[in-house]
C-alpha cells in the first residue's frame, strides 16, 4: 500500500532535484564555466557559478518535473499505464520540457550541435545514474519487507 504523499513530500522531491541539478551545473561551471562564457547563458559567470536568473529558471524546471511525476508516477491520474510506458512518457515530457527551456531562455545557441550532444549526454548519465540509486533503492526495501516477512512467519509458526 502506497502512503499519501502530502505537500511537504511534494516540496521536499522539488528542493531534492534542484539542489541536484545545481550541483551538476556548478560543477560543470568549474570545470567548462570559462571556456563556454561567451557561448552559453548558463555559463555567463564563467567559474563563478550560476546567474541568479539561471537559477530561478532551473527551479522553475524542477517544480514542472516533480508535477510531471506526480502525473506519471501516481495512479491519482493515470491509472492503468505500464511502468516502462510511464517511464518513457516521463523521459519525453522531460526532454520537451528542458528543450522548451534551452530555446525560449537562450541557455545556449539551438544551431549548434555541440551543446546538444552535451545536454544530451550529460541527460543520458545523469538518467542512469538514477535508474542505479533507485535500482538499489527497490533492492534494499525489498530486502527490509522479505527480512519482515521471514520475522513475521518465524513469529506466527512459534504461537502454533
Amino acid at each position: 500500500m502506497e502512503e499519501k504523499k502530502t505537500i511537504f513530500d511534494y516540496l521536499a522531491q522539488t528542493m531534492l532535484l534542484f539542489g541536484v541539478t545545481v550541483l551538476i551545473l556548478n560543477l560543470f561551471c568549474l570545470v567548462f564555466g570559462n571556456s563556454a562564457k561567451d557561448v552559453s547563458a548558463i555559463f555567463a559567470l564563467g567559474a563563478q557559478g550560476l546567474p541568479v536568473g539561471i537559477s530561478f529558471q532551473f527551479l522553475c524546471v524542477s517544480v514542472l518535473i516533480t508535477g510531471a511525476r506526480y502525473v506519471f508516477f501516481t495512479d491519482v491520474v493515470i491509472k492503468k499505464m505500464p511502468v516502462w510506458l510511464r517511464t518513457a512518457c516521463m523521459l519525453t515530457f522531460t526532454v520537451i520540457l528542458i528543450s522548451a527551456f534551452i530555446i525560449l531562455f537562450h541557455w545556449f545557441p539551438i544551431h549548434l550541435w555541440q551543446p546538444w550532444f552535451m545536454f544530451f549526454l550529460c541527460f543520458g548519465i545523469c538518467f542512469a545514474c538514477s535508474c542505479f540509486f533507485v535500482t538499489l533503492k527497490e533492492k534494499a526495501e525489498n530486502r527490509r519487507m522479505e527480512e519482515a516477512l521471514r520475522r513475521l512467519k518465524e513469529t506466527g509458526r512459534d504461537q502454533k
